[in-house]
């Protein structure tokens, strides 16, 4: 199983870089995977998506559509991607500490 080391604190992920166990995440473990996907600092905005995702996920098992993340955000797709450069399932699923997404390459 591959793991990845993030400011001393090692994490089991598959081979994508996501985190096994969803339920180990915490917003400690957020700030760290976006300051490994190179986002220094996490904004109010990208909470706002990092929710929605989180809370999509506890409900249904699985990420949102990217239209719901929009809509629910008032975030167009092109500031998501701003937020999260790697996109909305590999950067933004990533951060909220979700399994790779379906359809994800």
């Amino acid at each position: 199983m591959a793991q990845i080391e993030i400011e001393g604190r090692t994490f089991e992920v598959d081979g994508d870089g996501f985190l096994k166990d969803p339920e180990l995440w915490d917003d400690e473990v957020a700030r760290l995977f976006a300051k490994y996907d190179g986002i220094e600092e996490l904004t109010e905005s990208h909470w706002a998506v990092v929710k929605i995702i989180r809370r999509n996920f506890e409900e249904k098992g699985m990420a949102p559509m990217v239209r719901v993340i929009c809509k629910e955000t008032g975030l167009k797709l092109k500031q998501i991607y701003e937020l999260f450069p790697l996109g909305p399932a590999r950067g933004a699923c990533r951060v909220a500490g979700l399994p790779k997404p379906d359809g994800c390459v």
